[in-house]
């Protein structure tokens, strides 16, 4: 059983399903650990509810609720202890997620945090930044409480709607491995794109008749 294999875990958690989903939620959502399953566990969960014996609605609340605690927390710690945990050459807490983060939160202000919910890796670290940056922490609350509730609920109940179809629920194991790989492909696209950029930006050393070295940008 594996936390990666959304299908597998949920059908083997017996009774501790909730407690389960709702740890990995918060855990994923504001303690820096971004590589717990998010979006397919959410779907997965709702496609699955009625075979584990949850009840969607409190399903939806325990989710809404693990998210919004979860961003409390790191938005937090990152007002408390900012930058001091981030290195260029960490496993996990790299320089450069925080960066990316710092940037994204900058383009679209509040309303990153709502989106962010929806991109895996920076809804992570979406609330830290906003403590790093002293975002307002009324504010912050507000759009944290609005990203928690449109994620939960709008993940879940994809997966319980499609659920219906007798091609989703017989290849459940199938599509939360298609889940994975679509909350993953922006990311390698902004990794692909970048490296594409800083390609095309490297100088081009030349010689010339002379034997003289001539940079072409």
């Amino acid at each position: 059983m594996s936390a990666l294999d959304p299908a597998a875990l949920l059908s083997g958690l017996g009774p501790a399903t909730l407690v389960v989903v709702a740890l990995i939620v918060f855990v994923e959502s504001g303690l820096l650990f971004p590589f717990l399953p998010g979006d397919s566990l959410l779907f997965t969960a709702g496609l699955l509810h009625e075979q584990l014996n949850l009840s969607l609605p409190v399903l939806i609340a325990v989710i809404m609720v693990a998210a919004i605690a979860g961003d409390q927390v790191g938005y937090l710690l990152g007002k408390k202890f900012g930058r001091r945990w981030f290195k260029d050459d960490a496993r996990i807490l790299k320089t450069k997620y925080l960066t990316e983060t710092e940037e994204f939160f900058a383009k679209r202000g509040g309303w990153a945090i709502v989106l962010a919910r929806f991109v895996p890796v920076v809804r992570t670290y979406a609330p830290l930044v906003a403590g790093v940056a002293n975002y307002n922490y009324k504010k912050f609350t507000l759009w944290n409480v609005a990203g928690g509730v449109a994620w939960a609920a709008s993940i879940t109940l994809l997966g319980t709607w499609l659920g219906q179809y007798e091609i989703v629920a017989n290849n459940v194991d199938i599509i939360a491995v298609l889940m994975v790989l679509v909350s993953v492909l922006p990311g390698v696209i902004s990794f692909l794109l970048k490296r594409r950029k800083a390609a095309s930006a490297t100088p081009v050393v030349t010689a010339t008749v002379d034997n003289k070295e001539h940079v072409h940008p």
